[in-house]
């Protein structure tokens, strides 16, 4: 086997993903579906596409790793793709304590030598280099971010969240946070939200535009002046929905020095009307995938901001994904894809590894 083209990956939910489902991550991909035979609790059990050590094997240098613990109301929710269940939270307290409990998750899993937990961007060139040398004994490193900040109860709290190394942050998820407006629903950012961009942009925080829907994100780009990103997002011109970005959103990332990271869930990648449980995984393929990263290439006119944030196994399995990535590694096809569309591999790189690398240098604090 060839050795891997390096990945940096912007959107794993390895703790929710450990903490809130159960998954032993330390362990291999199919040990981790043994242990899931006969579990029928979620669709994605049996259906998992990585651990630590197949994202080892498949070239993963470093990845963003989120807190993921939604807070909000209870709220029916418009239907855009799979059905989404009710906040875990609805007290704000309750998603902090949460947040908590992955972040313990992540510094144990540094200390058993998984992963190498990144803050600094002279921490990351070291990390990178290191990479380089031995890829093999170097532990995956990553950038902890937060996807929606409803753990952050209240806007002064981002200090102590900076403290404990979180980098990056989207104010929502889905339905109505307690920043702003998220998939599946359409409002503006609440005055703590507005608050919150503020001390955010002191602190020198990134912001993730992911899941704000169009009237919030709007509001995001007017009041917060530092770098931002879209950690996983694809295309709305190629599949309709509030949960993908329009042109003139990518045009305003873009604008803005931010990167797009491409997202491998299939009902973001299929034209209109997938049931979660019923359209089969087949719909799509890496070549699907691939007009997304190309269509924000073409409005860019150049490689530059656009990336892989994949989201696997943020709480699906190859159930899915698309039919030719049945685990992680499969993502290195991607590559020879492109190259047919006539990306050279300077493209090729930066779009599997150099955007993120180039961005996260100049804006992780020094």
């Amino acid at each position: 086997m060839s050795k891997p083209r390096p990945i940096i990956d912007s959107h794993l939910d390895l703790a929710w993903s450990a903490v809130f489902f159960d998954h032993n991550l330390s362990k291999s991909v199919q040990e981790i579906r043994d242990a899931e035979k006969g579990m029928s609790d979620e669709t994605a059990r049996n259906r998992n596409v990585l651990s630590y050590p197949e994202l080892r094997k498949s070239g993963v240098a470093v990845c963003v790793g989120t807190l993921l613990a939604r807070c909000g109301p209870r709220q029916p929710l418009r239907t855009t793709g799979p059905a989404r269940t009710d906040p875990d939270y609805i007290i704000p307290e309750h998603a902090y304590a949460a947040a908590h409990a992955q972040l313990a998750y992540y510094r144990l899993m540094q200390q058993q030598g998984h992963i190498k937990m990144i803050r600094t961007a002279t921490e990351l060139d070291a990390h990178w280099a290191a990479y380089a040398k031995d890829p093999v004994k170097t532990p995956m490193g990553m950038i902890l971010s937060m996807e929606g900040a409803d753990p952050i109860v209240t806007p002064d709290q981002a200090h102590e969240w900076f403290g404990n190394g979180l980098r990056a942050a989207g104010l929502t998820h889905y339905g109505i946070g307690q920043h702003g407006y998220g998939t599946a629903v359409e409002g503006p950012l609440s005055a703590m939200g507005i608050e919150l961009l503020r001390v955010m942009d002191d602190l020198g925080m990134i912001l993730d535009v992911t899941h704000l829907c169009d009237e919030s994100m709007a509001q995001a780009f007017d009041y917060f002046e530092g770098p931002l990103l879209a950690s996983h997002h694809n295309c709305r011109a190629l599949v309709p929905g509030d949960r993908q970005l329009t042109d003139d959103q990518i045009k305003t990332i873009i604008a803005r020095n931010g990167v797009i990271g491409g997202a491998l869930d299939a009902w973001m990648l299929y034209p209109a009307g997938w049931i979660r449980g019923q359209t089969h995984y087949s719909a799509t393929t890496l070549q699907t995938f691939a007009d997304h990263i190309d269509h924000v290439c073409q409005i860019a006119g150049n490689t530059r901001h656009s990336a892989l944030g994949t989201d696997l196994d943020g709480g699906f399995g190859n159930e899915q994904t698309p039919a030719d990535l049945r685990i992680y590694s499969d993502l290195q096809n991607l590559a020879g894809i492109l190259a047919g569309r006539g990306y050279a591999e300077a493209d090729i790189d930066a779009i599997f590894h150099n955007n993120w690398l180039n961005f996260f240098r100049k804006n992780l604090p020094k």
